[in-house]
């Protein structure tokens, strides 16, 4: 009996040994937006946890959505403490640490999604990421968003409407388009903007047209403008990592990361345009007016947008006013 039991010994500690060298990685990923509604930034980072899954390399990415386990704004921080590993992130959300990355989110800069992608590839988008990596983060899947302006009692088409009015603005650069339109500003996560709206609030709100559907603000507004072929609002929300967890990975859970995080980037490039038109579906089947500008509404924020928005982040930010003429640059 006793080779036998040698042998099971053996077999046994040969199997403890293999499980230590394969043992599973677990990645936290949080994000603020809706999970299992449709939202298609879950669904990217949904997406990377199956196809990490379905590699079998040892890695597992639990997805905590809506906010669940960290709150929309403090996600950068979180990342950097190691309290989760993974984002889905707005990434102006985290300007408090990088000034930098308002230009993500700077009205009118990103004209429409073709725009965006020969943006994505400029050195506009180099000194951004740059700048994320010297974080501590690094870059998994990109996205842009278009975004629209809805009016809880009208519709906002050019600055003279939002005169007077209470707006929630995404961020800091629209905050200041906003008040130099003569609105005063509500500063909130996207994700807290329907009770504000419910409960008066805020009168008028921008945001992405993906948030626009899935917090169902079709139920508080009264009229949307829709980005159109004049868009003013797009942001930059990529799947980001952190460098520690990075570290973490062996080169075969870095590949399946990195694999799954392409199909999940390709994904959204196919989906963004397609959120633009759910937005316009779903706002004309609940009865809000569907409006969009026209070019000369459109250079009307914008020259508002170079008096304000522009010339604090120029003035204000290091490197900003080359980072806007990098932008600026791109046809």
């Amino acid at each position: 009996m006793k080779p036998v039991l040698k042998s099971v010994s053996a077999l046994l500690l040969g199997a403890g040994l293999f499980v230590s060298a394969h043992a599973d990685v677990v990645l936290k990923a949080s994000h603020q937006f809706p999970g299992g509604k449709g939202d298609v930034r879950d669904e990217m980072v949904q997406m990377i946890a199956r196809e990490v899954a379905a590699a079998n390399v040892g890695l597992e990415i639990k997805v905590f959505p809506g906010s669940s386990l960290v709150k929309a704004k403090e996600q950068w921080k979180a990342m950097l403490t190691g309290q989760i590993d993974m984002t889905s992130l707005p990434l102006d959300y985290a300007s408090g640490f990088h000034p930098e990355f308002g230009a993500t989110l700077m009205p009118g800069l990103v004209k429409s999604h073709a725009h965006a992608k020969r943006i994505n590839a400029s050195p506009f988008m180099d000194d951004i990421r740059a700048t994320i990596n010297k974080g501590g983060v690094e870059v998994l899947a990109d996205a842009w968003l278009a975004g629209a302006f809805g009016g809880k009692d009208k519709c906002i088409l050019e600055p003279k409407d939002a005169d007077g009015l209470k707006i929630r603005s995404a961020g800091a650069t629209f905050a200041q388009m906003w008040a130099g339109a003569g609105a005063s500003i509500v500063s909130i996560p996207s994700n807290e903007v329907y009770n504000a709206l419910q409960q008066g609030v805020a009168q008028g709100t921008d945001t992405s047209a993906g948030s626009f559907v899935s917090f169902r603000l079709y139920e508080q507004l009264k009229c949307l403008t829709a980005p159109g072929d004049q868009a003013l609002w797009f942001m930059y929300e990529p799947v980001l990592i952190s460098q520690k967890a990075m570290a973490k990975l062996n080169d075969a859970q870095k590949k399946a990361l990195m694999a799954a995080s392409k199909k999940a980037e390709a994904y959204f490039a196919e989906q963004s345009q397609k959120l633009d038109e759910k937005l316009v579906e779903a706002y004309t089947k609940a009865g809000v007016k569907v409006v969009t500008m026209t070019e000369a509404q459109a250079d009307m924020w914008r020259a508002v947008a170079a008096k304000t928005s522009y010339k604090t982040f120029g003035e204000k930010v290091p490197g900003g006013q080359a980072l806007i003429d990098k932008a600026l640059a791109v046809k």
